[in-house]
């Protein structure tokens, strides 16, 4: 027992998983993303930094009140049943694959400098993509501690460039290129917050690794919450100044343009040679990022697994507590998913897949949030305030994920609704195997 405890996160291990999985990936090409639309983007990130608060939030409170394993799917499961756990598990198992694939196209687009044979065509795009996300699986099978110590190494990759353009980035700032970029489309204040949204979303997505993780994690009742807090708040404030600072630096036409817009922005700072260190930290950054997320998927189909809802090979693990079997299936996966949306195009399809990695996973958000008062009265004794408060977040977090749905577009609405559809004709088959037994015997009248 005292040799598997060892092997768990610590709490600074899970909040910088959580901080490696929002910043490793959505950050480094956000600014690039969010100039074409414009500056005025930049106000979505009030709309999503709130509602990205009150969701991690009330995950937290969810984690105090039902210290199960399991994070968002156990939840869902206190008030939706069996149906609602693999509902949960099943969407967000998907969203992740669809989101390491489109880190993964990041990450070659940031690699093509170094290698540009990657940016020649479709297929080297493919290949690239393919290996970094098989690379980032094998690196997993060390099991939770590993990923722990490696994600507090590279989250460096992160924090160095960002972070310190957080700081310095300001005396670099010019008020005539931040007004020229502030809305060159010529969109009203609403279209240009609602265009963004998913972006700003996908930033934020991983909020909810901490409790997907807890079962891996040294004192899960105490350490889940805290890391969900820590790391969307830390998060938070990076994201708001960093994307502000860039577009007072990086001419908005340059910036939309850019395949690595942080070294752009290091590149006119200080030269070509500092924005090189830096693309080559942007790179450091998306593999701890896929690192993470590959260790978040196997977590998530383990658990199922475990409840009988995954087959029963995801929870089979390793020496070092790390679902080898599981992790390789969801490397084919990925793969496939990758095949499917080949394309020479790297900017349309890490919009297609962002949009639709948003949809599928704020689903499981909206129905795991929805548990929290069965949740609370299953807890008993809460308190008459903080059942109150936590209910009014609660309904801020639906209504933003909501609303963040609408906003992904209609393709990506209608392709998580098929995935949904998809969803309840697997759970048809397995439901019989969760019914009661049968009483035996004839039936008896009152």
């Amino acid at each position: 027992m005292n040799g598997q405890a060892s092997k768990k996160m610590t709490l600074m291990g899970l909040t910088t998983l959580v901080a490696v999985n929002m910043m490793g990936s959505g950050i480094i090409m956000l600014p690039a993303n969010m100039a074409q639309i414009g500056a005025v983007s930049l106000l979505s990130w009030v709309v999503t930094a709130i509602g990205s608060m009150a969701i991690a939030y009330c995950f937290a409170q969810c984690g105090l009140f039902c210290p199960r394993s399991g994070g968002m799917s156990a939840y869902t499961e206190e008030a939706h049943g069996r149906s609602g756990f693999f509902m949960a598990s099943y969407l967000y198992y998907l969203s992740l694959a669809i989101g390491n694939v489109a880190i993964a196209i990041s990450a070659v687009g940031y690699l093509t400098p170094f290698i540009p044979w990657l940016g020649t065509g479709a297929v080297p795009l493919f290949i690239g993509v393919v290996g970094l996300l098989w690379f980032t699986t094998v690196a997993n099978f060390g099991g939770p501690s590993i990923t722990g110590r490696i994600g507090a190494f590279t989250v460096w990759g992160v924090i160095i460039p960002v972070a310190g353009l957080c700081v310095i980035g300001w005396f670099w700032f010019k008020g005539a290129t931040f007004s020229q970029a502030w809305n060159p489309q010529g969109l009203s204040i609403g279209a240009g917050m609602s265009s963004s949204i998913a972006l700003t979303l996908w930033a934020f997505l991983g909020m909810e690794s901490a409790a997907q993780n807890s079962d891996a994690v040294e004192n899960p009742k105490k350490n889940v919450p805290l890391a969900c807090l820590f790391g969307t708040l830390g998060a938070a404030v990076i994201y708001i100044l960093s994307t502000t600072v860039i577009q007072g630096i990086v001419p908005n036409k340059q910036l939309a343009e850019s395949t690595g817009p942080f070294a752009e922005a290091y590149a006119q700072m200080f030269g070509p040679t500092v924005g090189t260190i830096i693309r080559a930290l942007a790179i450091l950054a998306c593999l701890g990022s896929l690192l993470g997320w590959q260790f978040t998927i196997a977590q998530t189909a383990k658990t199922a697994a475990g409840e009988g809802l995954f087959p029963a090979f995801f929870a089979k693990t390793n020496r070092m507590l790390a679902p080898v079997t599981g992790m390789i299936v969801m490397g084919v996966v990925q793969t496939l998913l990758a095949l499917s949306t080949i394309s020479p195009t790297l900017s349309e399809q890490f919009s297609a897949l962002v949009n639709l990695a948003v949809v599928t996973n704020v689903i499981p958000y909206i129905i795991a949030l929805s548990a929290l008062p069965v949740i609370m009265k299953k807890a008993g004794n809460v308190p008459q305030g903080t059942y109150r408060m936590n209910m009014a977040i609660a309904v801020i977090g639906m209504l933003y994920s909501t609303y963040a749905i609408f906003a992904s577009g209609g393709d990506a609405v209608m392709g998580g609704t098929i995935v949904m559809a998809l969803t309840f004709i697997i759970f048809g088959f397995l439901a019989p195997k969760f019914l009661p037994p049968a009483q035996s015997g004839p039936a008896r009248t009152a």
